[in-house]
């Protein structure tokens, strides 16, 4: 019986799935509690309900939660409901239903959070909890990021001792030693701030590595609404900032490697925390999107390009005066040299005073063309067009995004600061399940509008089917006349509905 409700989710035909799954329930003895056909998960761990959820039914999903709502008082227009949020709050649930839905990668499934009464559970959580404790830690982690960067700026240097190597030889300071880097009171106060650099690196990876044993690594960091490319970029600082520490505590040189690396992908994660924006919050799913669909597609295209031009380039200059073309006095230099014409950074670094090789215009000019005028422009169409897709679904996406922010702040934070939302069901004897109160208020005149609506319409079906009776029942004889007694007929259904419509117009 258990499979049976999961094959109805999955059907196409909502109307006959909906019927056959009541029909079922109804021969289910434990039709309440654990033993219940509702309650028993399939092989991946999801029960009925969150299956529609997952699969994007949204019939059968608002008809299983009419099924599960209770109707609490009703005065005139208002109504008061009762609905169950017992698997749709994340709150006691190891899979939650909330993170389900914005990890799948059916668009459907992202539409119940715009149903009932999903939508005002997760507006109930975000402007209660989520929306505070996130401005809160986005203020906190910009303040330990200033704290970083103010390490960083003044790290201990001394003056260079040893001679020049080489007259493109340009360093005057290098790093001090451990023993000579905590001597006076600046450099007890930044002992400080380094300190509590270390410590926010352990706490972002003993935060990070749970949720991927949880997850699992692909979903967890391929999922752009979960925030995944942030996820690498946060844990990869995390992980030079440890690096950075092991080559102070070794006095190891070379240090600013991975302090650069942590300073440049420390400050770009604070753009995951536009997400609790919803002016901000679009635009950082199209960052993702670009620089993870379009144009990791198109490095690999310009990486071609730039290797084979650079060799080209190095071997033009290969027998020429370095002095005089100091651009491309080496292959590395080489390579950066053409990566910033591919970019149009610089123009061609070519000293004009003296004799170039004739290639050297070749090459360059049928650069100019495949790199600048072709390739460059392809990328602009390739965001242009990703940027119209995003923003199709641009208030989707950010809802998704709210939900997926609200579901990790309630996991990471202590249970005193996040209460559980909804009722209990004991205050009004409907047991241990939790649900949420809602108020809905019903117009009665645009329910009387809709009755007037459908009795004209059945009043233009009955005239119209009157007609084709006529017209069937004559013979070959008597057609154009019964055609114009049709037209008549016709006519005059038009009126009195023109008629109804004046006075429905009237009164409302």
């Amino acid at each position: 019986g258990n499979t049976l409700l999961h094959i109805l989710v999955l059907q196409p035909n909502k109307t006959f799935a909906c019927h056959m799954y009541s029909l079922i329930l109804s021969y289910d003895r434990n039709k309440e509690g654990p033993g219940s056909l509702e309650t028993i998960p399939n092989n991946a761990g999801l029960t009925p309900f969150k299956l529609a959820g997952v699969e994007g039914n949204t019939v059968m999903f608002q008809y299983l939660m009419q099924k599960r709502k209770q109707n609490l008082w009703s005065f005139g227009p208002l109504t008061t409901v009762l609905y169950d949020i017992t698997e749709i709050d994340s709150w006691a649930e190891d899979q939650s239903f909330l993170e389900l839905i914005v990890s799948t990668k059916k668009r459907e499934a992202r539409q119940i959070l715009d149903l009932t009464p999903v939508k005002e559970l997760v507006s109930l959580k975000w402007n209660m909890y989520g929306r505070p404790y996130f401005c809160f830690l986005a203020l906190f982690y910009i303040l330990y990021m200033v704290c970083f960067t103010m390490c960083c700026v003044y790290r201990p240097l001394k003056p260079r001792t040893g001679n020049k190597t080489s007259s493109r030889d340009n360093t005057i300071y290098v790093q001090k030693m451990l023993q000579e880097s905590y001597v006076t009171y600046e450099d007890e106060l930044r002992l400080v701030g380094e300190l509590i650099t270390v410590i926010g690196a352990v706490v972002i990876l003993v935060l990070e590595i749970p949720d991927i044993l949880r997850v699992g690594a692909a979903k967890y960091f391929g999922q752009t609404i979960l925030g995944g490319p942030f996820h690498i970029i946060v844990i990869t600082y995390a992980c030079m900032i440890l690096v950075t520490m092991v080559m102070r505590l070794t006095s190891t040189a070379g240090e600013v490697v991975p302090m650069s690396f942590a300073l440049v992908l420390g400050w770009c994660n604070v753009m995951y925390f536009a997400r609790g924006f919803q002016m901000l919050g679009p635009f950082t799913i199209m960052i993702q999107k670009m620089i993870f669909g379009d144009l990791m597609r198109f490095c690999w295209l310009m990486a071609v390009v730039i290797l084979g031009f650079a060799s080209a380039f190095y071997i033009i200059f290969q027998t020429e005066n370095p002095e005089n073309l100091g651009q491309f006095y080496n292959y590395p230099m080489s390579l950066f040299t053409t990566f910033e014409l591919f970019l149009t950074i610089i123009d061609g670094p070519a000293n004009y005073d003296v004799d170039l090789p004739f290639m050297y215009s070749v090459v360059y000019f049928a650069f100019a063309i495949i790199a600048t005028l072709l390739m460059l422009n392809l990328l602009i169409a390739m965001m242009g067009d990703t940027h119209w897709r995003v923003a199709h679904e641009q208030d989707e996406l950010w809802r998704a995004q709210v939900v997926a922010t609200t579901v990790m702040l309630e996991r990471k934070l202590p249970r005193c600061l996040w209460p559980r939302s909804g009722i209990c069901g004991r205050e009004f004897g409907l047991g241990d399940r939790w649900y949420l109160r809602i108020e809905d208020r019903v117009d009665p005149n645009k329910h009387k509008m809709m009755r007037y609506t459908e009795a004209f319409k059945a009043q233009d079906r009955d005239n119209y089917d009157k007609g084709s009776e006529k017209l069937e029942t004559n013979g070959d004889t008597l057609c154009k006349k019964e055609l114009s007694a049709l037209s008549l007929s016709r006519s005059t259904s038009r009126t009195s509905s023109h008629r109804g419509w004046e006075i429905l117009r009237r009164n409302t």
